[in-house]
């Protein structure tokens, strides 16, 4: 299902989540951001926000620095077919239950964004 305008492209998501999953295993993965909000109804006068928000949570990111962690994962996604860049978060396991209790960007993301690891993902 292809929207117009600011849909998310649920093709190239997929492609993105198999290029970050030939590097690291997901243990979790979630899709939020003013673009998800869109989707959902979200009235257009308000404060957007990035326009995506990506999770992503994996162990094998033990004992690889934060910011190669985000860099790597940000060099694969797709802006230009995305439609724009994206705020990336790479987390343990034990990162993420912190940064969940303590970072808004993080919760809105799991609360209300895309399971992208879903049975029925994107």
């Amino acid at each position: 299902m292809e929207l117009v305008g600011t849909a998310v492209n649920r093709a190239e998501l997929r492609r993105y989540l198999a290029r970050v999953a030939d590097r690291w295993e997901l243990l979790a993965a979630y899709l939020g951001g003013a673009r998800i909000a869109d989707e959902r109804g979200a009235p257009p006068q308000r404060e957007r926000g990035p326009e995506f928000v990506v999770v992503l949570v994996s162990d094998a990111f033990q004992g690889v620095p934060w910011l190669e962690r985000v860099y790597v994962a940000g060099s694969l996604w797709d802006g230009l077919e995305m439609g724009a860049p994206a705020d990336i978060h790479c987390y343990t396991k034990a990162e993420f239950d912190r940064k969940c209790a303590t970072m808004a960007a993080v919760r809105e993301a799991v609360w209300h964004g895309l399971d992208l690891l879903a049975t029925e993902p994107v």
